[in-house]
């Protein structure tokens, strides 16, 4: 297994602090907007190293195998690494949309129902977009009618 693919599947988020709001804080105020600011920048980060690092990794090990059971092995990990990091630059951009969500005060209401998503269920996910209970529904939805 290459370094990038070992790096990859430790967890992402888990170099923050959980947030603890003061008792009566308001929902989604600026320092909560801030904290989460700083867990998308953090995971942009990490994604983008490891963009860097496939790169560097596939120009390092880009070799002209002779034995063809090699060349299959070498082109399978690279299209594995490459279909991971083609995942991560949709979260990227789903990052940057999110800390522009933030930017614009649009940042953790459910884009269904408008109910407040949570701080915690933001720091697992800080890109979810919908509460528990729409999202809930919509995988109900998917299973159901396989949208």
């Amino acid at each position: 297994m290459s370094d990038s693919a070992s790096l990859h599947s430790q967890p992402v988020l888990k170099s923050f602090s959980p947030y603890q709001p003061e008792p009566g804080e308001e929902y989604m105020n600026e320092k909560q907007r801030a904290h989460f600011r700083g867990i998308l920048l953090g995971w942009r980060n990490q994604l983008m190293e490891e963009v860097d690092r496939t790169v560097h990794h596939m120009q390092d090990e880009a070799a002209n195998y002779p034995d063809p059971a090699d060349r299959a092995t070498q082109e399978e990990e690279f299209s594995l690494e490459l279909r991971t990091r083609d995942r991560e630059r949709k979260l990227i951009r789903k990052i940057d949309n999110t800390i522009e969500a933030i930017a614009q005060d649009d940042y953790g209401y459910c884009e269904t129902c408008g109910i407040e998503i949570g701080i915690r269920r933001l720091e697992a996910r800080p890109t979810a977009d919908k509460c528990i209970d729409c999202k809930t529904l919509d995988e109900i939805r998917e299973k159901q009618f396989g949208i």
